[in-house]
């Protein structure tokens, strides 16, 4: 009788040649897929603790303090094991741990952002308009206005006062806040905003959040919503309008991260772009602490508008971060990043079926089928790219490979439908091997970004086999 399991040549031939790019949730048993959900479960409360930028370095400096990481002393010569941390402003965060090998052999470095697209009020945002008292906004990053409408928001930040001392605000999350929205017309007389473009269905300047409507009782003043306003802000904060100039205050989505769909394989959330690499690459390197080679995890600001900023990474603190560890040593830091590996870890688009024109399906990434390796990003002809080496490429392979991790590639779309860049460009200047790594997302910048818990798992054995790579 026939043996119908023996495979035939070309069967033979597809398994040793051909790639089989197939789900994670084929490839992995019940008891990852299991681990991976677990691993979620805590992702989903950072996730709800850290909405700002702020609010993340502030979260996770808990997490450092409670593994035993202290604060970078500039001066000090550090020991293999020992855990530093350097708080850039309160916006954006290194930290590292030293290796048992010599700082002339290079660093590991794990690089991701943690601000997100989001809705900063203006310097003097509150007034009042036909008995309503409005917030006015000035989008931050690449968002889709009319996505921003009819939802509820909630206010984060802080307001520093003419004494110097800091109020931090966080409205709309608790059960008993009141929460704030941006109205939209109604479609029965939209007629003439139905004509308009998409990208200008709502205007920059309506995006204006409603905040009030009660007026403060006396019939001598105008603007008494708006009078009424900053009494309750003063009663509880304290603060007067002139402070609201110097502070930072934003809008973000008030809804809490859930996991999404029957069988709860996904995690629809505010802000997983880019909060989901900075989790994954922390808990990845709470695991390593007692590395071979020095690692650095760094956490950065203003990603999502072009990384400018002394708390962006177009800057220089990680420069002199290293620097300052190789000083002590008699080593230049130029020598240590010359001889460093980077992984800069940032989210790329996945395929959505219901838009499949903007992608080339066989360069994009899919949900589930594992954490992203992106050899390049920009846009068009690879404009502001770093487009990593093959070399470096195939060494990431390697690592993901022996580690089991589930990967793929992917591009951001179609060659001349946009495109994107990543803060992979500011370290691989410094003489640094980078290569963009990261989690797919369905509605990248919208309120709400879709990902797969099997894609954070993955991204988190992706981080860890990273670090522990000879």
């Amino acid at each position: 009788m026939e043996n119908t399991n023996e495979k035939t040549l070309a069967e033979q031939l597809k398994d040793q040649l051909l790639m089989n790019p197939e789900n994670g949730g084929i490839r992995m048993d019940d008891a990852v897929i299991a681990k991976a959900g677990e691993f979620c479960e805590a992702y989903k409360t950072y996730l709800d603790n850290a909405k700002t930028e702020r609010e993340a370095v502030t979260t996770t400096i808990k997490m450092l303090e409670k593994e035993g990481f202290v604060p970078f002393d500039a001066a000090k010569k550090y020991s293999a094991g020992d855990k530093v941390y350097l708080n850039n402003r309160g916006k954006a965060l290194l930290f590292a741990v030293m290796g048992k090998r010599p700082l002339t052999d290079g660093v590991k470095i794990i690089a991701s952002h943690i601000d997100s697209p989001r809705l900063d009020l203006k310097p003097r945002p509150l007034y009042e308009e036909s008995q309503l008292a409005m917030f006015k906004t000035h989008y931050y990053g690449g968002v889709r206005k009319y996505q921003w409408t009819a939802i509820p928001l909630a206010l984060h930040g802080v307001i520093v006062k003419k004494d110097g001392s800091t109020v931090t605000v966080a409205i709309g999350e608790a059960e008993d806040d009141p929460i704030f929205c941006i109205n939209d017309l109604l479609p029965h007389l939209a007629k003439d905003q139905n004509q308009r473009k998409l990208f200008e269905g709502i205007r920059g300047e309506e995006l204006n959040v409603l905040v009030g409507s009660l007026p403060f009782r006396d019939d001598k003043i105008s603007e008494k919503v708006k009078l009424n306003i900053i009494r309750l802000l003063n009663e509880k904060y304290g603060i007067v309008e002139q402070d609201f100039l110097s502070a930072e205050l934003t809008m973000v989505p008030a809804h809490k991260a859930r996991d999404l769909g029957f069988d709860r394989s996904l995690i629809g959330s505010y802000g997983h772009d880019d909060r989901v690499c900075a989790y994954t690459s922390i808990m990845a390197s709470l695991q390593n602490a007692a590395p071979e080679c020095t690692w650095i995890n760094i956490l950065a600001d203003k990603e999502e508008t072009g990384s400018d900023g002394n708390t962006g990474l177009n800057s220089r603190f990680l420069e002199y971060f290293v620097a300052d560890l190789a000083k002590p040593y008699g080593i230049e830091g130029r020598t240590v990043l010359s001889k460093s590996q980077c992984l800069s870890a940032d989210v790329n688009a996945a395929f959505d079926p219901t838009f499949p024109d903007v992608a080339e399906k066989r360069n994009i990434a899919y949900i589930g089928y594992g954490v992203v390796v992106t050899k390049y990003t920009g846009s068009g002809g690879k404009g502001g790219t770093n487009d990593s080496s093959a070399e470096f490429a195939g060494t990431v392979r390697r690592i993901l490979d022996d580690a089991d991790v589930v990967w793929q590639t992917g591009e951001l779309g179609k060659v001349d439908h946009g495109g994107g860049g990543t803060v992979a460009k500011f370290i691989s200047r410094l003489g640094v091997d980078t290569i963009d790594i990261g989690v797919p997302v369905l509605s990248m910048h919208a309120p709400m970004e879709v990902v797969s818990k099997l894609d954070v798992y993955n991204t988190y054995l992706a981080f860890d086999a990273f670090l522990q790579s000879k």
